[in-house]
């Protein structure tokens, strides 16, 4: 990774961070990832191959503002995210816009026209056919998977249940107790930061 393009995740992670919400833990609403945190995981997620720059097709099961997605279209070749709450991914635009703007100002780069974001169930299949019609990806392709602990065991069932053999799955906002799901084992990495597990897709 180049160090514009670095630089330009560190200025993407404190402009959303600023704006975050909550805590780690099972409890709580409208909590946020704290984004300097999963920069802090990049090398060893990159080292693993569970992030492969300019190759993975990512998506967040329940990305709220899209700042996860923000983040991570500098990292992959397709960066979806479904969101429930309409009036949450409602926020994407205009501090997408802000930040923009505050990027250009810097001389950084942008985000790239890579991200793409859908309101609905993310365990409906009507969003899922959605998100094939938009982004040309099946739900089978996509080859990492995010959510934060809320709607951990449904979405580790979903990814259990639907996504291609190896694909991997990030859940962010764990404590010392690491969950173990059916059909899914926890890699030798976790957890990063002593937040962050991954799973992957037996």
């Amino acid at each position: 990774m180049n160090t514009r393009k670095r630089q330009a995740l560190r200025r993407v992670a404190a402009f959303y961070d600023r704006r975050k919400v909550g805590d780690s833990g099972p409890l709580g609403f409208r909590r946020s990832t704290d984004l300097g945190v999963l920069a802090a995981c990049l090398e060893p997620l990159v080292d693993a191959g569970v992030v492969r720059p300019g190759r993975t097709l990512f998506l967040d099961l329940g990305c709220a503002d899209g700042r996860l997605n923000v983040f991570f279209s500098y990292l992959s070749r397709c960066s979806a995210g479904i969101e429930l709450d309409e009036w949450t991914l409602e926020e994407y635009a205009p501090l997408k816009s802000e930040l923009d703007r505050a990027l250009a100002r810097e001389g950084l780069p942008l985000p790239p026209e890579n991200i793409f974001l859908f309101h609905g169930d993310a365990t409906e299949e009507r969003v899922h056919q959605m998100l094939e019609q938009e982004t040309g990806f099946p739900f089978e392709s996509f080859d990492l998977f995010y959510t934060y602990l809320v709607m951990h065991e449904e979405f580790a069932a979903l990814v259990a249940e639907k996504a291609r053999k190896g694909a991997r799955l990030m859940v962010y906002g764990l404590g010392k107790i690491l969950p173990r799901y059916a059909g899914l084992r926890l890699l030798d990495i976790s957890p990063l930061e002593g937040i962050l597990a991954v799973y992957e897709k037996e």
